[in-house]
């Protein structure tokens, strides 16, 4: 084991992940200081905030050099894919995150199905393009609906499900020869569409070590009954129950394992969050896609569970101690439901003032993800997705009655949530 000493940490990040993430660190014996940059409302109540985008590496890297920080921790893809973890490694400083590498499995979807095809983990069949007439071709003789990822980032909005040929076309239109999406879309994945039950794997992992987080289940489609188009997510829960043990040892060994092997078999020394989606389909599990961070608004479940201290395990993967940590986890539930402004994932209004309650309960937590003060020093709206509101509780029904109760005292103009988090765990009487 590394020695261990009181760290200055700096969470990179202004979302709910990122406010998850500095609210973790903040509770562990290990760190002396948290800062965030850029950080949020709801981060500055605890921590000091810095004023440098989370895509601003230059400026990132002086901010972790100036301010003597001890640790990095980078919550979004974007600086990830930019390189900011090799940029800060080159100066020393240790940081949580693949370097860019490592990243491109979340910024290509293309490089990634290359590296599922290549080393046999299951996963839906698919073709590339970036010429539109040929996907149009392609597309001719496919089955439907069909999946059509943008290949780069797009704050995971890029996956449109087309139900059909002339939905079909016109999104791969749009994205090739139209620019929706930008330079992310100008190459597309189109891909078999996978039905099932949808459930997501965090597993910690520092080069060929690994540690498989607890499960959990996001809700990715904007409209209760999991319809309406893909977001960021409008809510989770863990533990996901339909993982049985049997289920996770047959996902440990045939798409963990041999995503943890194969990513070092192409030479990538792999530091940080491997969040991978999967489909549990009647052929057993499939990857959807890998992301290289944690997930949002899945950290916002995952943390509240931890026993064991998240800034200890992000520190082991660093380091390259993560053999030697042993992960405990309540044996409770939580629940995260998203406040998000109504229009999103589309266009939403920003700058309504946010009311929220004076205290909440101990098991109760309030993450701020699209907020910022306004010139009055007034909480308002900033982003689609508002807030994070999560609840732990010993069922999965008190931990969504909390939940959803503590989301009926918070207000603002456009309040918009699913009110249908969990539906199906509690479904089967979880």
């Amino acid at each position: 084991m590394s020695s261990v000493f009181p760290l200055s940490v700096l969470v990179v990040g202004s979302g709910g992940r990122e406010h998850a993430l500095a609210a973790a660190c903040l509770q562990s014996p290990l760190a002396r200081r948290v800062i965030a940059a850029p950080g949020n409302p709801g981060i500055a109540a605890d921590c000091q905030c810095f004023d440098v985008a989370a895509d601003d590496v230059a400026g990132l890297v002086n901010l972790a050099v100036n301010e003597a920080v001890d640790f990095v921790i980078v919550g979004p893809e974007v600086p990830l894919a930019l390189g900011l973890v090799d940029f800060l490694l080159e100066e020393g400083i240790p940081v949580f995150g693949p370097k860019a590498d490592g990243a491109r499995l979340e910024a290509s979807k293309n490089y990634t199905k290359q590296i599922l095809l290549k080393h046999g983990i299951p996963t839906g069949a698919a073709a590339s393009f970036d010429d539109a007439n040929a996907a149009v071709e392609y597309l001719e003789t496919a089955s439907y609906p069909i999946v059509i990822k943008a290949d780069g980032l797009a704050a995971g909005k890029g996956v449109i499900i087309a139900q059909d040929h002339e939905e079909a076309v016109k999104t791969v239109r749009g994205m090739i020869e139209g620019g929706d999406f930008g330079d992310s879309g100008r190459e597309v994945l189109i891909e078999e569409c996978l039905f099932g039950e949808e459930t997501s794997i965090h597993v910690i992992v520092s080069g060929k070590d690994y540690i498989i987080l607890p499960t959990s289940q996001d809700h990715k489609q904007a409209y209760e009954g999991d319809t309406g188009p893909n977001t960021g997510g409008m809510g989770a829960y863990s533990p996901a129950d339909l993982i049985d043990d049997a289920m996770m040892a047959r996902i440990e060994k045939e798409i963990v394992i041999p995503s943890v092997n194969g990513i070092a078999a192409e030479g990538i020394d792999f530091r940080g969050t491997l969040f991978i989606g999967i489909m549990i389909t009647k052929d057993g599990p499939k990857v959807l896609e890998y992301n290289t961070r944690f997930g949002d608004p899945e950290t916002q479940v995952l943390l509240t569970r931890l026993a064991t201290d998240p800034l200890q395990l992000m520190l082991a993967a660093s380091q390259g101690w993560l053999n030697e940590i042993e992960v405990k986890v309540k044996d409770e539930y939580a629940m995260v439901v998203v406040l998000a402004s109504n229009g999103y994932p589309g266009s939403y209004p920003k700058g309504e003032v946010i009311a929220l309650p004076d205290s909440v309960d101990e098991d109760e937590h309030i993450f701020h993800a699209g907020t910022k003060f306004d010139e009055g020093k007034n909480v308002v709206t900033n982003g689609g997705r508002v807030l994070g509101v999560t609840a732990l509780a010993p069922d999965l029904q008190t931990a969504a009655a909390k939940a959803y109760a503590l989301c009926d005292k918070i207000d603002f103009k456009s309040k918009y949530l699913r009110r249908d988090i969990g539906a199906k765990e509690l479904q089967r009487g979880r």
